[in-house]
């Protein structure tokens, strides 16, 4: 094409001629593809126009840490495997259903009844609980037959230790309707008969004490924990770090205790106890909200009533025998 656009122009003599070739040179250009400078040049100039794309999506990308799932209170809180983003409970990033949970907390109304459903079966608990403990404690031929009949009690402690591990450990059956329910009120059976036993060798007056003690110290610790902005959750090391603390000291002084009785000893660890099982209250409580650092999942209503019931019978245990050795 180009040998023939030389030979036309050689052939053309005058300036009309010449015009005519030049407007067939210009088309002739116009069908060639741009060269690379011209190509290049046109994509530094480019700029979209305003309102009529949208910017690819922002990718930002969250550290994790891998931990275990809860396990049973000796001492040591729940463990939540990833650290995510708050409002995402804490599962794997890889696995789509994980973003479907997490999505859920971002609805506040969802995140309301599950907390509402957690304080719900709580408080039915606990109402379970205390009526176990007025009928040991005001009807002298229940107190009579459950102080003659230890072997009941540790019965109790054994169906205590085996639910706990299936409802820790088990997510089938901490999830699946009715048998959660089932299991939890078996968990909550043999738990207030070992309460209500307990109590049964104390004074009345200093029962009721520790119980009102006990409801105060619940109240005020679940308020601070809903308005504080310090993440309790973020502080889990230090949690385990307590709970080993709490098992050695608790060795110890049954070990020392069963030879020589010590009072101060005794005071000690009730008091240590009290406080470490108060931390871990206003810890399982941030698990519920959803806007901490590591949160439940909305399917885990069993496991959060479960976590705050244990608490705060610990923390009642306890106080109980603060008020019964300062009684004496």
């Amino acid at each position: 094409m180009t040998i023939n656009i030389l030979n036309l122009k050689a052939k053309c003599k005058n300036s009309s001629e010449r015009f005519v070739l030049i407007i067939i040179i210009i088309m002739y250009k116009s069908d060639l593809p741009p060269s690379y400078e011209e190509s290049h040049h046109h994509q530094q100039e480019y700029k979209p126009q305003g309102g009529g794309y949208f910017s690819p999506p922002h990718i930002f990308h969250t550290p994790v840490s891998h931990g275990a799932v809860g396990v049973p209170t000796s001492g040591i809180p729940p463990v939540i495997p990833i650290h995510m983003s708050p409002g995402i409970p804490p599962t794997n990033p890889d696995n789509m259903e994980a973003f479907d949970v997490g999505a859920l907390w971002d609805n506040k109304s969802i995140r309301h009844a599950f907390i509402r459903k957690v304080y719900l079966i709580l408080a039915s608990q606990l109402l379970f609980t205390t009526s176990i403990i007025a009928v040991f404690t005001f009807v002298d031929p229940v107190r009579l037959f459950v102080t003659k009949n230890p072997a009941i009690y540790f019965v109790s402690l054994a169906v205590f230790f085996v639910i706990y591990l299936v409802l820790v450990c088990c997510e089938n059956a901490r999830r699946r309707f009715p048998l959660n329910l089932v299991l939890l009120f078996i968990f909550t059976l043999a738990m207030s008969y070992m309460t209500g036993t307990i109590s049964s060798y104390y004074d009345t007056k200093t029962v009721f004490l520790a119980m009102g003690i006990t409801a105060l110290v619940c109240v005020a610790v679940t308020v601070f924990s809903f308005q504080t902005k310090v993440d309790f959750t973020s502080c889990t090391g230090l949690f385990c770090v307590l709970s080993i603390v709490l098992l050695i000291t608790g060795i110890i002084t049954a070990i020392v205790l069963s030879f020589q009785y010590i009072r101060w000893l005794h005071m000690l660890y009730s008091a240590l106890g009290a406080i470490f099982f108060t931390l871990f209250l206003a810890y399982d409580t941030q698990l519920l909200l959803g806007n901490r650092s590591l949160s439940l999942s909305p399917e885990e209503y069993i496991f959060g009533a479960l976590s705050l019931y244990t608490d705060i019978i610990q923390i009642f245990l306890f106080l109980l025998q603060i008020t019964g050795r300062i009684s004496d």
